[in-house]
């Protein structure tokens, strides 16, 4: 489904730095997606489970941080633009893993669309069944089908959108400034599922960048 794409020479940090402060116009941006097909194409075709494993932990530890300068300026049309959503989620999810779980379950109450089932967390809905759950969805994108992770993805944001904004709610008549962080992070949420559900329409129609 997805368009052939250079593959780049791998480049030491170095080199990552150079090119970031680089005047040239798009130098980050032709590499960010140079750097994202690149993974995408290697980990798909060696279809090695310990290198999909490796690739997933990076959002677990430093070792996306190479590239984190360049994914996190790419817009949700790009694949390194979603990459970089998805190992967001899952560096959230890790590291308030309880207030995230709070929310998923929050929202999966109230939610009146099929979101909890395509979302698929595992009940009962703990921290560490949504570290599970980030995982695998990642997991999906390099050992799956990349629209289906995104979709899932996406339905994912949309619950913890409804359970930030109930957890508003309930503090808005004690704490004024907290219910106000709790409203931006739903709206964040809620976009980040309309672009990740973006993404799986331009991965499918082959417009991804």
């Amino acid at each position: 489904m997805h368009r052939d794409h250079p593959r780049p020479i791998l480049q030491p940090t170095y080199s990552f730095d150079w090119i970031i402060g680089s005047d040239e116009p798009g130098a980050a941006h032709r590499l960010a997606q140079e750097t994202s097909w690149a993974l995408l194409d290697r980990v798909r075709q060696g279809a090695d489970a310990t290198v999909v494993e490796r690739v997933v932990g990076l959002a677990a530890g430093s070792g996306i941080d190479d590239i984190a300068e360049l994914w996190s300026h790419q817009g949700a049309h790009s694949l390194a633009g979603l990459l970089w959503r998805l190992y967001l989620l899952r560096r959230v999810a890790a590291s308030d893993p309880e207030g995230t779980a709070d929310l998923f379950r929050r929202g999966a109450s109230l939610a009146v669309t099929i979101d909890p089932a395509v979302a698929g967390a595992a009940e009962p809905v703990t921290p560490t069944s949504i570290s599970e759950l980030c995982e695998t969805i990642l997991r999906g994108v390099f050992a799956g089908d990349l629209a289906v992770a995104l979709d899932r993805a996406s339905s994912y944001c949309r619950i913890l959108s409804l359970g930030a904004a109930d957890l508003a709610d309930d503090r808005d008549a004690h704490d004024d400034a907290h219910a106000a962080q709790l409203t931006t992070r739903s709206l964040r949420y809620s976009t980040l599922a309309q672009e990740l559900h973006g993404g799986a329409r331009r991965w499918r129609d082959g417009t991804l960048e």
